[in-house]
């Protein structure tokens, strides 16, 4: 049952991440971002890559934030971390649900577990003390940054035709994916872009979430590339546009990869 869940949720993360990158462009955890999206998704019954084989409950509602962020904000006014104390690198899920029912839904457990969350809390909502979810019961659950989900998210996104890049952006397959340096002995065969892709020495530098980065040569110079517009402001790009990109943009794809 878990892996049936699990391929939900990556699914439902890989099309975010294609679809709707701007829900982690002011993080420095995409993946992590896109994942936590995902469950509110599913949940919720919003999901747009499975929702048709995806079971849903009536009224549900899913909330999270950083564990150690909730208790800052709410630590005096409710009784969570009575329970388990606050967890500095955890996401915390709120997951809002009638409270006609007696146990929690499967689904939630199915698709909290498939993620590798685990329980914590449990009661109705009133009690909480900080949203009025009258009528509604509310379970909590953690999950951790860095668990193995993600790099399987990660996966899925090297077998798909545009890469989703750390940063949130989407990269193409713009130079070939032969050079690394073990494979050094190869590098004569390389067009010769691709070869001063590698060989010179060069500097790639974050610009902005989305896919804009600066690359500083060795010369002294310096360029904006454009992962998702496929451009560059050096004068190669500028006055020849060269298919499969100038060396600024395949080193950049290099670094990315």
């Amino acid at each position: 049952m878990s892996n049936r869940y699990l391929t939900a949720v990556l699914a439902e993360a890989e099309h975010i991440a294609k679809n709707h990158d701007q829900v982690a462009r002011s993080t420095e955890s995409p993946t992590h971002e896109y994942l936590r999206y995902a469950v509110l998704r599913l949940l919720e019954g919003q999901s747009e890559a499975v929702a048709e084989r995806f079971p849903q409950v009536d009224d549900v509602t899913v909330g999270y934030g950083r564990d150690k962020s909730m208790f800052d904000s709410w630590g005096s006014d409710v009784e969570w971390w009575d329970t388990d104390s606050p967890r500095e690198e955890c996401t915390r899920f709120r997951l809002f649900y009638p409270d006609d029912r007696t146990t929690v839904p499967r689904v939630i457990i199915d698709v909290m577990t498939a993620l590798g969350a685990w329980r914590v809390w449990d009661e109705d909502a009133a009690a909480c003390g900080s949203y009025d979810h009258r009528e509604r019961r509310e379970v909590h659950y953690l999950w951790p940054d860095g668990h193995p989900v993600e790099k399987l998210l990660q996966e899925c996104f090297q077998h798909a035709d545009g890469t989703v890049a750390p940063d949130g952006g989407q990269t193409g397959d713009i130079r070939d994916r032969m050079v690394v340096a073990e494979q050094a002995a190869q590098q004569d065969a390389l067009e010769p872009r691709t070869r001063r892709a590698v060989d010179e020495p060069m500097n790639v530098s974050l610009l902005a979430k989305g896919g804009r980065y600066e690359v500083a040569s060795a010369s002294g110079n310096r360029y904006d590339v454009d992962i998702i517009g496929k451009s560059c402001t050096c004068p190669d790009w500028q006055q020849r546009t060269p298919e499969g990109g100038c060396k600024h943009m395949r080193r950049v794809d290099y670094e990315v990869k």
